[in-house]
């Protein structure tokens, strides 16, 4: 299927390694030239020249931190009008909410929440001058199903949606469409941090946790990258014009719910 995004560009956070890096490789591999934004440089420039390679198109990297002023200025001047905006951000570690300050929910709330409606913010209206956008956010299927220990990631993120859900419905009518992946368990870096945070609560080995994880969801595995990045590149994509304000699990049917 021809997506019909060559020669688009689009402005990815947190895209250096794990299901942000697969969403920039499924785009990059459709002919859309991309700019990361990810702290780490030199993981960063590794991936940037991996994508480059593997693919063709233009691959700039920003390194800088998307949850600053000074990182959003550097990564709208690497890419000043973005055609299709990526933002993702990895959670904290799980934890006990007793333990967690107001510090610990506003360092939350500005990496989950506040960077990301920022970047919409800043992008959003020049993407409806130009009749075409597309805007993914990747949170978490706990928005869904929560779980107490992920409670900084359920607070912020939920926020999140809710707020695209409300601004989705303002854009589409120009050619802006916003909508939300909620991944489930995923053979990926931001998986393995997860389980490290459970050890010492669970008194569990990592290889017990990672093994239960994948034979209790029912697709009995965890979900390969790739899956989420092809599936982010559709949403990007000239034929998805009609599918807006949507949270959209990807998470081999552990999600329980009929609706």
């Amino acid at each position: 299927m021809d997506l019909g995004i060559r020669g688009r560009k689009a402005l990815l956070s947190g895209a250096s390694r794990g299901l942000g890096r697969a969403c920039a490789l499924a785009l990059a591999s459709e002919g859309v030239d991309v700019t990361i934004v990810a702290r780490t440089r030199d993981v960063l420039e590794r991936t940037c020249d991996e994508i480059r390679s593997a693919t063709g198109v233009t691959v700039t990297p920003v390194a800088g931190d998307i949850t600053t002023k000074q990182g959003r200025a550097a990564a709208l001047e690497a890419c000043p009008a973005p055609d299709i905006l990526l933002n993702n951000a990895d959670g904290p570690v799980p934890g006990d909410f007793r333990d967690w300050t107001r510090d610990d929910w506003i360092a939350a709330l500005d990496t989950m929440m506040l960077s990301h409606i920022e970047m919409m913010r800043l992008t959003v209206d020049g993407m409806m001058d130009r009749g075409f956008g597309r805007i993914v956010n990747i949170v978490s299927r706990s928005v869904k199903t929560p779980q107490l220990e992920l409670g900084l990631s359920n607070g912020a993120r939920s926020g999140l949606v809710g707020f695209a859900a409300g601004l989705a419905r303002q854009t589409v009518g120009r050619g802006v469409t916003i909508n939300n992946l909620l991944p489930g368990i995923f053979d990926s870096d931001a998986q393995r941090r997860h389980i490290e945070g459970m050890l010492e609560m669970t008194g569990k080995s990592f290889d017990q946790i990672w093994r239960e994880r994948a034979a209790a969801n029912p697709a009995k595995r965890y979900g390969d990258p790739k899956e989420l990045g092809a599936y982010c590149a559709f949403l990007c994509s000239a034929n998805a014009g009609y599918i807006t304000g949507q949270s959209l699990v990807i998470d081999g049917g552990s999600y329980p719910g009929t609706y």
